[in-house]
């Protein structure tokens, strides 16, 4: 009990004093010595909430019931495989992503209201990915919501509110859909805790099967919110270039995984037996595949490079709702690989981005002329992590496509199941058109380009080592995918 319970009461406890404490924001008077400890404590905060939950990840064995909704709701917490991959993510995306925002955010304005809210936010997808029954976990995605919005809306300016708003209202309309799905599931489940293979009742399946596929197919649409899926994803590009840089990442890397896991959750509590073959199934995979196309096409075409790397995310989640979607071995492998190789991956995209940004403040990709011979390791990280979005080997990338490439076409499905794999291909093509081209014209300007006014201009190592460390994961998550096989073990599904 107590090791879950300090893993996500402890960075909310942290945040809330962050909020309180420096509640006036720090003024330029202030000095060094002020902001000196406010990072100090902050860092603190997230080094002692990385070792709590690796601690409650490796020593929890028992679920316990912190308090009852009602008589038969209790807010449960478990830690099982899936939360387990969740929550070793977050962990490695939120340090390095927080240890980056401190020297970023020294241009930004309300430094301690974000560390405040950077810390609320862990310690509620801690309890997401510990949660262990439907309604737990409905609560935190919820409180998610509200504790993430704050970082879209930091800068305050007219389109960080607007995104935030847009952002709100989506997530929030989900969240609703998929709970008008729960209330059903609760009439006809035997219990709303995870369990592999399902928790319908036969009785139900047998008088009501039709109608429960449709239910199930409401609660992917409203937790695919989230995700980014098809028709619902115009937050995401509107939300990421608006917020700070190591915001964008948590939000990329992390934050959308959210609406991932409630989707793994959803077809764990209906089961794979009862979904697959069925016109629910058929639907979903459509949904993907759509999403994942249009997602590199709108990446292709968008000038602004931040924006760019969000329409990226839309398409690259949808790679792994596809392989959920499918629900045979290798494709739901093929997914949960997609999940580290994916997180690691646009984790260190946008903080190349945000290291860009901070020393040059060029936002658009036909600025980026030249930017590798100013910042070459920033730009040897990006393109090691773009060829891992594009899926070269021996990068995560190209790992997990393959299996859901191999998956889609053992699946038997009339035409989706050849149709899955070009959709896949050409999306990588489209992704190493909208990628590439920055690092080609980032290390060979032309013969035009004035190599005089060249200037190093490398971030320090509080930048710089962070994007290291997710690189490098990226590329291990592909030479060593059997390394963590026990991890996944298709996360009880």
């Amino acid at each position: 009990m107590y090791p879950i319970l300090l893993s996500i009461l402890f960075p909310i406890l942290a945040g809330l004093f962050l909020l309180i404490r420096y509640r006036t924001p720090l003024s330029s008077r202030a000095g060094t010595a002020k902001r000196k400890t406010l990072v100090i404590l902050t860092g603190s905060f997230l080094i002692i909430t990385v070792l709590l939950t690796v601690i409650a990840i490796f020593t929890a064995k028992e679920g316990f019931t912190l308090f009852y909704l009602t008589e038969t709701l209790p807010v449960y917490f478990r830690i099982d495989k899936a939360g387990t991959l969740f929550s070793l993510l977050a962990v490695v995306v939120l340090l390095c992503a927080g240890f980056f925002s401190f020297e970023y955010m020294k241009h930004e304005e309300r430094e301690s209201r974000y560390y405040g809210f950077y810390l609320l936010l862990f310690g509620v997808l801690n309890a997401l990915c510990f949660a262990g029954n439907l309604i737990t976990f409905y609560l935190f995605f919820e409180l998610l919501t509200l504790t993430s919005t704050p970082l879209v809306l930091h800068t305050g300016s007219k389109e960080a509110v607007m995104a935030g708003l847009k952002y709100l209202f989506y997530s929030l309309c989900g969240a609703y859909t998929a709970l008008f799905g729960i209330y059903f599931l609760y009439k006809n489940s035997v219990t709303l805790a995870f369990t592999a293979g399902g928790v319908l009742k036969a009785s139900a399946i047998a008088e009501h099967g039709g109608f429960l596929l449709a239910v199930a197919f409401v609660m992917i649409l409203g937790f695919g919110v989230k995700a980014g899926m098809f028709p619902m994803h115009a937050w995401l590009p509107a939300a990421h270039p608006v917020a700070p840089a190591p915001a964008s990442a948590v939000l990329s890397a992390m934050i959308v995984k959210a609406g991932v896991l409630a989707i793994i959750r959803v077809v764990t509590m209906f089961g794979r037996d009862f979904l697959r073959n069925t016109w629910m199934q058929t639907a979903w995979i459509c949904l993907t595949l759509i999403t994942v196309f249009m997602g590199s096409l709108l990446a292709y075409r968008e000038p602004v490079l931040k924006k760019r790397l969000a329409y990226s995310t839309v398409s690259q989640l949808s790679y792994i709702l596809f392989g959920l979607a499918v629900m045979n071995e290798e494709a739901l492998a093929g997914s949960l690989l997609h999940v580290l190789a994916h997180g690691f991956v646009k984790a260190a995209l946008f903080l190349c981005a945000g290291a860009i940004i901070y020393k040059t403040g060029k936002t658009r990709v036909e600025e980026m002329r030249g930017i590798g011979r100013e910042m070459p390791l920033t730009m040897w990280c990006f393109t090691i992590a773009s060829l891992g979005l594009i899926g070269i080997p021996p990068t995560g990338g190209f790992i997990s496509k393959w299996y859901l490439a191999i998956g889609s076409l053992k699946s038997g499905l009339p035409v989706l199941a050849v149709l899955g794999p070009i959709v896949l291909l050409v999306s990588a093509l489209l992704t190493a058109g909208y990628l590439l081209p920055l690092t080609i014209n980032g290390f060979f300007p032309g013969a035009n380009f004035d190599y005089d006014k060249l200037q190093k201009k490398e971030p320090c190592k509080l930048m710089t080592v962070p994007i290291l460390i997710l690189t490098v994961l990226s590329v291990l998550v592909g030479i060593f995918p059997d390394g963590i096989a026990p991890v996944l073990a298709l996360a009880g599904l």
